[in-house]
């Protein structure tokens, strides 16, 4: 988990380009009906969570770095990258433009989403 100071998640879009503020807004707006959904800021990233951390946002310079957890690797164009954490699976993808926040990226982050939802 990040640890730091809490912030303001608009603190960590100060001097960011107007496409991953739309494109992190476009995120949020799309995840807001899956119940419950708490969001909040650390030192670097956006933290969100439902019965434990599932999705991590982390505007970069010209991307965002979105990262979501399941208990298994997802094989998808849209992954940059997979870290393995013991029995869970961390899966980056990159958004540089609000056009990429489409239903397949959804569609990716409904599975970590339900993976945090699990009992």
């Amino acid at each position: 988990m990040c640890t730091g100071e809490p912030k303001d998640v608009g603190e960590l879009f100060l001097d960011k380009p107007d496409a991953l503020v739309l494109a992190y807004d476009d995120i949020i707006t799309g995840i807001d009906s899956w119940k419950p959904v708490h969001i909040g800021a650390a030192t670097h990233t956006v933290i969100v969570t439902s019965k434990q951390a599932w999705l991590i946002i982390k505007p970069m310079k010209s991307v965002l770095d979105v990262k979501f957890y399941t208990d298994y690797p997802i094989d998808s164009d849209r992954i940059k990258k997979i870290d393995e954490y013991g029995t869970k699976f961390g899966h980056h993808i990159r958004i540089k433009d609000p056009i990429e926040v489409d239903h397949d990226l959804f569609r990716l982050l409904k599975e970590g989403y339900d993976y945090s939802m699990k009992d």
